[in-house]
């Protein structure tokens, strides 16, 4: 027996999922000490329950994930408002010194494939498909590269590819959270946060802290969002024009996010940046719902058992690269922490499940606009430019 969700039944359960998640990771000590996202706490729920049904031969779901992609693409657009020159200013260069952090893991993580599928007895193609293909460039990368080798005779890149990314979306979920939280323990790196922000603290701030709830401006903000959202299609079919690279369907809406705030700094309107952040926070929790909830979790079950060895590698070397090399080059301080909780996440498939890992850590703690700022550019954007170079090059070199 199956069972048919259309778009509204597909987020009414996602919504009843997050909910659950909420409720559990308040009642369940592990969950919110390691710092465990609520959507993946219940999302992952199902989708185990859902993996019993099917085994069983008794129930399957089919879902529409039309308004997955929505809260997907409205979450990443609200990013794009955090994108002001202002910021920019003050951040640049740790954009630049994390994207090449990011590199050097994405070019390890090839390495490390092709490196142990002589161990494993995997030829170096198909043992590729488990490295920054689908850990650095998830799902869509995966869906992006693997069928081309398909074609060129590597049977079985598509589904280990796949199968590969859905996996590491799962570990780069559970291991950001707690990483950091070790890392912010460990070095007490809280109490030096609240002390910057004290500093930091201004009337204008407190003022906009106190502001009542205002439906006009929550209104303007979604307004906003959904002109970014319409206009960025446009810019996202004429970067794939120009450029023939697969890039994220979000990064047109993230552009044009980034100039209307611009714009609006600069005098010509007024941008409600606290409720655009509200919203883009129910939109990330939204998508990461029904995207945990949707997990085909028996495609791991296919996964042989040198496969298995490939992806147990791919998470030990990000554990110590994201430990000992992200974490001090950022700056080894709360902001680097949380950094290195969505380095975990976007390196293990999904910029999205990134930034929950610090959602999630930051709701426990304190916000981190810095990390807020260069993770998502990087992850969202200029990691696609370069992991795309860097498995081209590991392609040509091993065909």
């Amino acid at each position: 027996m199956t069972i048919q969700m259309n778009m509204i039944q597909s987020l009414g359960l996602a919504v009843i999922m997050l909910l659950i998640g909420k409720q559990l990771r308040k009642k369940v000590n592990f969950f919110e000490k390691y710092c465990i996202p609520s959507p993946v706490i219940g999302g992952f729920i199902f989708a185990i329950v859902a993996l019993i049904l099917r085994q069983a031969d008794i129930l399957m779901f089919e879902f529409d994930d039309t308004l997955q992609t929505f809260f997907m693409t409205m979450f990443f657009t609200t990013i794009g408002f955090n994108a002001s020159l202002k910021t920019l200013k003050k951040g640049g260069l740790q954009v630049l010194i994390f994207l090449v952090v990011a590199t050097v893991l994405a070019m390890l993580q090839n390495v490390v494939a092709v490196g142990l599928s002589g161990v494993v007895g995997l030829e170096p193609l198909l043992a590729l498909m488990t490295g920054s293909t689908p850990m650095t460039g998830g799902h869509g990368t995966a869906a992006a590269i693997a069928p081309t080798l398909e074609e060129a005779g590597v049977i079985g890149a598509n589904t280990v590819a796949l199968a590969s990314a859905t996996f590491g979306l799962v570990a780069g979920s559970m291991m950001g959270g707690p990483l950091a939280n070790r890392l912010i323990i460990k070095h007490n790196l809280l109490d030096k946060k609240k002390a910057e922000i004290d500093n930091d603290i201004d009337d204008s701030i407190l003022e906009e802290e106190t502001r009542e709830l205002d439906s006009d401006r929550i209104g303007m903000a979604f307004f906003q969002i959904l002109i970014a959202m319409g206009i960025g299609t446009y810019v996202s079919n004429w970067i794939l024009e120009i450029t023939e690279l697969n890039f994220p369907g979000y990064i047109g809406a993230m552009l044009v996010a980034a100039v209307m705030i611009n714009v609006s700094e600069a005098g010509a309107y007024e941008t409600p940046e606290k409720e655009i952040g509200v919203l883009g926070d129910a939109a990330l929790n939204l998508f990461l719902a029904m995207a945990l909830m949707t997990l085909k979790l028996w495609e791991l079950a296919k996964l042989a058992g040198p496969l298995l060895i490939l992806l147990v590698a791919q998470v030990i070397i990000i554990f110590l690269y994201v430990t000992f090399v992200t974490f001090p080059i950022m700056g080894k301080d709360y902001d680097a922490a949380v950094i290195s909780a969505g380095h975990c996440g976007f390196s293990l498939g999904a910029t999205a499940n990134g930034i929950a890992n610090m959602d999630s850590v930051c709701e426990k703690y304190v916000y981190s606009k810095m990390a807020f700022f260069v993770l998502p550019i990087v992850g969202a954007l200029f990691i696609d430019f370069t992991n795309i170079l860097n498995i081209t090059m590991f392609i040509n070199f091993f065909s």
